[in-house]
């Protein structure tokens, strides 16, 4: 691999389900130029189920940190922030398997982690110069998911509620949302709070002038 120099600002954006984290990231990216931002999201780690058959797939608890190769996500990350490309693993969610093929990426000014988990994990969150926490009702989230499930992961209604009421909830509030108070910023309303998404700009431009 080829080596290049970096000295990036590493930020996580974390959030319960549907809470509007995308809009978030859209809104740094837009900002700042996609040119200069890498965004990696913590599901393309999900772990390849291909050993099982896919009626045992879809009991699997996804919304569970174990779920997740976060190891592999810190082995990329670590290794962008020394100047190296890496080959992020692509997920199908509708068959709960990882693709043949993978995405490789280069290091840029600024990295991007999003996930719902990214700040139960010690490791990774001690990698990130900036948190932002997006703080949405269960209410909102869930009717984001629902919506999110059937249109881009072809899922039924039955399923996602079932999935939401055995483990998203109960994993929402056992590791999402005790991971807040690591946050170093906490947007109420979702990717809606234009007085927040401002301070968020104007933080982050001062974090990168120090690099």
């Amino acid at each position: 691999m080829k080596k290049t120099k970096t000295n990036a600002l590493v930020i996580g954006v974390a959030g319960g389900s549907g809470s509007g984290k995308t809009t978030v990231v859209n809104l740094i990216c837009n900002h700042f130029g996609q040119q200069n931002i890498l965004r990696i999201e913590h599901d393309s780690y999900y772990r390849d189920l291909k050993y099982m058959p896919f009626a045992d797939r879809l009991q699997q608890n996804f919304d569970h940190p174990a779920s997740l190769e976060t190891e592999l996500l810190i082995r990329h990350l670590k290794a962008l922030l020394k100047g190296y490309p890496v080959q992020i693993p692509q997920y199908n969610f509708a068959e709960h398997l990882r693709k043949n093929t993978h995405l490789e990426v280069q290091p840029t000014p600024v990295i991007i982690i999003d996930g719902i988990l990214i700040f139960s994990e010690f490791e990774l969150r001690e990698l990130m110069d900036v948190k932002i926490f997006v703080d949405t009702d269960d209410d909102i989230r869930l009717l984001r998911r629902i919506q999110r499930d059937i249109n881009e992961r072809k899922r039924d209604l039955d399923s996602i509620l079932l999935q939401y009421e055995t483990y998203v909830r109960p994993m929402h509030l056992k590791f999402v949302e005790p991971s807040k108070r690591y946050s170093d910023i906490i947007i109420p309303h979702g990717g809606k709070n234009e007085v927040a998404q401002d301070m968020l700009i104007s933080m982050i431009q001062r974090q990168l002038d120090l690099f």
